[in-house]
């Protein structure tokens, strides 16, 4: 069960320091002890080179704080990091936990660390870290892909246009990369190591209560942070809910979703390892299984694509393409039947309930219905004084609200709602050629009992 040579990237080719105490590994987008191609290679690493492996994780707080993040986010990231913690401790890998960036906790504890090895994000934040830890740390270095069933260079080197062209590449390429990762075991534990970790997060609710930010927006009941959560969805999933998943998925009354957003954005669980369990399913048929690997590999990785060769992807100007940036200018002075604040859109008063209700299942849950999205999006642009503030304003409501907001995901779902990855549509007033969406789409589904649904869902969280 090797690591595929795609996964790996060596960011400094140097020999291993000689006298380093540990192979250290900075655990910071694939929070989760096992299935991890990151942590596996550390373990190999560690093992020939008879060191003990050591993980560790930089919790930015306050004003340095994850941009937009708040208490809803960190508490989810905080469970899961206390899931991740006991897995690993439970393999013998050491971890520590410090209130500082994850380029200077790598940075520092580098400096006794015979290697080095990274996970890998795609946001401009991620490509900071790394940049930074390269440019200080004088060993070894190597990065390794952990987030995407096919590496994003590796399945395109350009900015592709949609994901039907897309699509093709990923489809040659992905059967070798959905492989089974067995788990190494460490020949050295790390219980021997004098390293302190200056957090101790088995109590994730203490270490929340003592963070600087914004808790306006609180922590979710609906749902719980971590690997050994997500696995527990999944198989849920896997038995209730995924046979008729092709056809019921874009109802949200149906309850077809496997929910597994949340936990792919944190990384506490492998987007191949839920590709292995849908190939395996004992229950569905290949409708099902192709409709879901179309999410979880090429409309997921779409993204990844976006946000990886598109600098300034959290920007109107950058993310929109010309000929929707063009239509829409030719049309922002148009007549809006309505328009909302930005603080009446957040607590849903607007004239249109089924809006109302799913924008009140984001503020209470922390989700969204991904057919629902789309409804939300388009009217978010439809209600705004000008696209560009609507992009804003989607974009503001998105990464506050949603558990997995700022998410690579999240920057190319809120620029599709403005054209990417889309092609002109018939002319309409305010949207011009970029794609409308009606009430008239809500017909596809059972609107009425979707509120209801809703209303329940936030009646448990209060």
């Amino acid at each position: 069960m090797a690591i595929q040579g795609e996964r790996i990237r060596v960011l400094n080719d140097v020999e291993p320091r000689a006298d380093g105490a540990y192979v250290l590994y900075l655990l910071q987008q694939a929070n989760r002890a096992t299935f991890n191609p990151a942590l596996e290679l550390a373990i190999e690493e560690a093992n020939r080179l008879d060191l003990p492996v050591v993980a560790c994780f930089g919790l930015l707080d306050g004003a340095s704080g994850f941009p937009e993040a708040n208490a809803r986010h960190y508490a989810f990231l905080l469970q899961g990091l206390a899931d991740a913690k006991a897995g690993l401790e439970k393999r013998g890998i050491g971890f520590v936990m410090r209130k500082a960036s994850p380029a200077k906790v790598a940075i520092d504890l580098a400096e006794d660390a015979a290697l080095l090895v990274l996970d890998r994000g795609y946001l401009a934040i991620q490509k900071g870290w790394y940049a930074e830890i390269v440019k200080a740390v004088e060993t070894r270095i190597v990065q390794v892909e952990g987030d995407v069933v096919v590496p994003v260079e590796t399945a395109s080197k350009k900015h592709e246009f949609a994901a039907r062209t897309l699509r093709p590449k990923l489809n040659r390429l992905w059967d070798p990369f959905i492989a089974e990762l067995k788990p190494r075991k460490p020949k050295h534990a790390a219980g021997t190591l004098k390293l302190k970790s200056a957090i101790d997060v088995s109590d994730p609710e203490a270490v929340l209560a003592g963070m600087t930010l914004d808790r306006v927006v609180g922590p979710v009941k609906r749902f719980i942070g971590g690997e050994t959560e997500a696995r527990t969805r999944l198989k849920a999933f896997l038995k209730d809910g995924f046979a008729g998943y092709g056809a019921d998925r874009n109802m949200p009354e149906a309850a077809a979703a496997s929910h597994m957003s949340p936990y792919l954005h944190f990384g506490q669980i492998s987007p191949v390892e839920i590709a292995l369990a849908i190939r395996e399913a004992k229950t569905g048929d290949d409708d099902d299984r192709g409709a879901y690997l179309e999410e979880v590999i090429v409309r997921r990785e779409l993204a990844m694509n976006h946000v990886f060769y598109t600098e300034g992807y959290d920007s109107y100007a950058a993310a929109v393409p010309e000929w929707a940036r063009k239509t829409l200018g030719e049309h922002a002075k148009d007549e809006r039947p309505h328009a909302y604040t930005e603080e009446q859109l957040a607590a849903g008063e607007t004239h249109d309930r089924y809006w109302n209700a799913a924008m009140q299942e984001m503020r209470e849950t922390g989700y969204m219905h991904n057919q629902l999205r789309m409804y939300w999006g388009k009217k978010i642009l439809e209600w705004s004084p000008s696209p560009e503030e609507g992009f804003a304003r989607t974009l503001r409501l998105n990464n506050r609200y949603f558990l997995d907001g700022r998410d690579p995901n999240s920057f190319t779902n809120v620029a599709w709602v403005y054209g990417l990855h889309d092609r002109p549509w018939q002319k309409r007033k305010v949207f011009g050629t970029v794609r409308y969406q009606s009430e008239n789409s809500l017909k596809k589904f059972d609107a009425k009992a979707y509120v209801k649904a809703v209303e329940k869902l936030c009646a448990a969280e209060a």
